[in-house]
């Protein structure tokens, strides 16, 4: 069980000290060589113009924007449905069964939704404003933030309590915390602003209030700790909201944490020799979970190789290690065709990100070969990975 001084909110929430990586997954000299290349390629900066003047225009969001006909969530509560329930057949005005892998059109994912396009836009922002020093990006930035998370009658309160819930199940499940993924890359792109040096310092310290308070719901909930304690991709990802959300804070004991339950819970719990984790394999999409899944492992390690951490090359005592699971899943994310368990939908290449972080963390010219093989989204977080393979 945890032990409540692990989150205790930080004395002063102003004025953090820099990690080495200065925005999350990146360093400084990250930064000045991505601005150095897209300044002089504008064929590689296209598309991210592209994705900034999208953002420019998009929202703001807010959970109390749609609120579901549930009446449990507060006005100000996250609330969405569980996507792979659906009503049975055999009794239509009863609890929901599950269909895994197959998404439920009519469930309420609108809060779901929003956090997506929140992440997207604000990394969007962000590298527009540390890449092409746009100003308009931090005004732009300072709204929708503003809105989300601090603003009292539209912000989202710091808990998840209302995630993934089930028709005649529950209200909430901890699984409910894979949604907060977006935050990461939210954060991420709030140290870009900030490191753009533009953002507003109370909204600066507001959002780093917010983020200690759900990060200390994450690790303290009863839906945390269960999130916490899953064996499979839901581990993952909570392990690299803490380390993010840890990171963003500058909270060294939740950090300690993050790196704990790498080394003592996801590769031992998850992994087999051969690299291999069945957990994932055993899904309808079963290719989709496992790039899912070391994608948050890519994630996890990048983010503690910026705190100087190596999780990269780390084994058990018996020799499994993520590195085996990263060049397991490299042939099959080339050729998807080649998988041979069951993927009842197309499998998305283009978002797969592992390979690129894998192979500079490992500095793994394989690795990094096979990702530049991959059809690449214009996606935010995508074109922030290929940039950071590009120049580094």
């Amino acid at each position: 069980m945890l032990r409540r001084h692990f989150l205790t909110l930080p004395a002063a929430l102003q004025g953090f000290a820099a990690p080495r990586y200065s925005a999350l997954l990146l360093s400084s000299g990250n930064i000045e060589r991505i601005r150095t290349e897209l300044g002089r390629t504008p064929d590689i900066a296209a598309p991210l113009h592209k994705q900034v003047e999208h953002a420019l225009a998009a929202g703001p969001w807010s959970v109390t924007f749609h609120r579901p006909r549930n009446p449990k969530p507060a006005p100000n509560d996250y609330y969405s449905e569980a996507p792979y329930w659906w009503p049975d057949p055999k009794n239509p005005s009863g609890p929901f069964i599950r269909k895994d892998g197959e998404r439920y059109p009519e469930r309420d994912w609108t809060h779901r939704r929003y956090i997506g396009e929140l992440a997207e836009a604000t990394l969007a922002l962000g590298m527009g404003a540390a890449f092409f020093g746009d100003s308009r990006c931090v005004a732009r930035a300072e709204k929708v933030l503003s809105v989300w998370f601090l603003d009292p009658k539209t912000r989202m309160n710091p808990h998840l309590e209302f995630g993934q819930a089930v028709r005649g199940h529950n209200e909430g499940r901890g699984a409910g915390i894979i949604e907060t993924v977006s935050l990461i890359y939210v954060a991420q792109g709030i140290m870009l602003l900030e490191a753009a040096g533009k953002l507003d310092s109370g909204l600066r310290s507001g959002l780093r209030r917010w983020y200690a308070q759900y990060l200390r719901w994450l690790t303290e909930s009863p839906k945390g700790r269960a999130e916490m304690n899953a064996g499979n991709n839901h581990a993952t990802w909570w392990t690299a909201q803490v380390a993010a959300y840890a990171t963003f804070t500058e909270n060294e004991a939740a950090k300690q944490l993050a790196w704990e339950r790498y080394r003592t819970h996801l590769v031992p719990t998850q992994i087999q020799p051969d690299g291999s984790c069945p957990k994932e394999e055993a899904r309808t999409r079963s290719l989709s979970y496992s790039a899912m899944n070391l994608d948050g492992f890519s994630i996890l390690c990048r983010i503690a190789e910026g705190n100087g951490v190596d999780l990269w090359r780390f084994k058990t005592a018996s020799g499994t290690g993520v590195e085996k699971s990263f060049y397991y899943l490299m042939p099959y994310v080339l050729r998807p065709e080649t998988w041979k368990k069951k993927q009842i939908t197309a499998f998305d290449q283009d978002r797969t990100i592992f390979l690129g972080l894998a192979g500079l963390g490992l500095q793994a010219p394989p690795l990094l070969a096979a990702y530049r093989k991959l059809p690449r989204a214009e996606a935010p977080l995508v074109l922030l990975v290929d940039y950071l393979v590009r120049t580094s």
